[in-house]
């Protein structure tokens, strides 16, 4: 048997005689006007949000549930359906439902454009009920987790506190996004876990010197120091334009991708020495780059991403004020001086100095320690061989 077709015109009657209804401060007269409507006219949204209207004013919560579903099956994106069903679920109590019910109408009203005052409010309540359900959630989570939390690694608690986090809305996700070689399936983590480097440990005893050694490169003046930053010209106004040619970010290469500097490495004796012993990614003509990252007082590195995903940038503090910090996706740290850690540059990152002087940090470029040492020799010589073939 197939379905009667719609008759609009009953449909149309109806629904202004419920209108009137409504106005005249009858709503049962209106629910039975609005079921001749949505009879008639089954495929009419709108008809069935009338009358889970109408069945609001009248008390009838089941009939109200009905009428949206209805309306809801006819189209998951309709927004005024989605907000009253939330709402509904909200006074029943049903606080799971309500909760995916709220998060659905808030990602909807995100897309519709600046909401009326009205429309704005019942949002801004809708969003308070949410986070007050997050809340006794992460609470009751924590106390559940805190069990095992003495035994686990801090590799293991960051990769719960992130899941926790993200389940409960805290947290987004970033990806990974590379200007130029992109290696598939390596894990996407802002951090590196800090037991994937062990060379961290003589890095880290040579704080004094290399701070020693730079503090010598400053005080012989800024001749070995250059903009970080340099646009090529015509290259339109962007958030790097405020340090192009700029000293406020100022870089002094030791190695400057993958060729030695040797004025600086020579005046830097302990520093060079040092880095023949670490596992620096080592790629003809595109690395290592380590360098002494200058960032001046009152000045930011607006939000960007990196080249290759195939190493882990690294981070020596040698000399930060308080009031600097470093975001790389959701998380964000300050540097500690003779402290190392290694971050994932092709993730979204930032970095600012708020104070009133200057910060030092020694940059250096390391294998992702996700690579294997084959992985690691092939992508050398995939290079060497694309460079090889290319030659004129």
């Amino acid at each position: 048997m197939t379905a009667a077709a719609p008759d609009a015109a009953i449909a149309q009657e109806a629904n202004a005689r419920g209108l009137a209804a409504l106005q005249a401060g009858d709503p049962s007269a209106a629910v039975r006007e609005f079921s001749r409507a949505a009879e008639a006219d089954p495929g009419a949204g709108l008809l069935w949000r009338n009358l889970a209207h109408a069945h609001r004013l009248a008390g009838d919560d089941a009939g109200e549930r009905r009428a949206l579903e209805a309306a809801l099956s006819l189209d998951r994106h309709d927004f005024p359906a989605q907000l009253r069903h939330a709402q509904l679920l909200q006074r029943l109590g049903e606080e799971v439902a309500a909760l995916r019910a709220w998060d659905g109408a808030i990602q909807l009203s995100e897309h519709q454009g600046p909401p009326p005052a009205q429309l704005a409010a019942e949002l801004e309540q809708g969003r308070s009920y949410c986070a007050a359900l997050r809340e006794r959630i992460a609470e009751a989570s924590d106390a559940a987790l805190s069990v095992d939390r003495e035994a686990r690694s801090d590799t293991e608690e960051r990769r719960l506190r992130s899941f926790v986090d993200l389940a409960l809305g805290k947290r987004r996700v970033y990806h990974s996004q590379c200007a130029g070689a992109y290696y598939p399936f390596l894990p996407e983590d802002e951090f590196f876990d800090r037991s994937l480097f062990p060379s961290f440990a003589a890095l880290e005893a040579a704080t004094d010197a290399i701070g020693s050694e730079l503090q010598g490169l400053i005080e012989a003046g800024d001749a070995l120091l250059r903009p970080y930053v340099r646009l090529e010209e015509g290259v339109p106004e962007n958030d790097w334009s405020a340090l192009d040619g700029s000293l406020d970010w100022g870089a002094c290469f030791l190695w400057e991708y993958g060729r030695p500097n040797q004025p600086v490495l020579d005046r830097c004796p302990r520093t060079a020495e040092l880095l023949g012993t670490l596992p620096l990614a080592r790629i003809p003509g595109r690395a290592p780059n380590v360098f002494f990252s200058l960032l001046k007082a009152h000045s930011r590195i607006p939000p960007h991403t990196g080249v290759t995903n195939t190493r882990a940038i690294v981070h020596l503090a040698l000399d930060v004020p308080p009031g600097c910090g470093f975001r790389v996706g959701n998380e964000t740290r300050e540097w500690v001086e003779g402290a190392a850690f290694a971050f994932d540059d092709t993730i979204e990152h930032e970095a600012w100095n708020d104070s009133d002087r200057r910060r030092a940090v020694l940059i250096l470029d390391y294998w992702n320690p996700h690579l294997t040492e084959r992985e690691r020799s092939a992508v050398t010589s995939y290079f060497a061989a694309a460079d090889a073939a290319l030659r004129p």
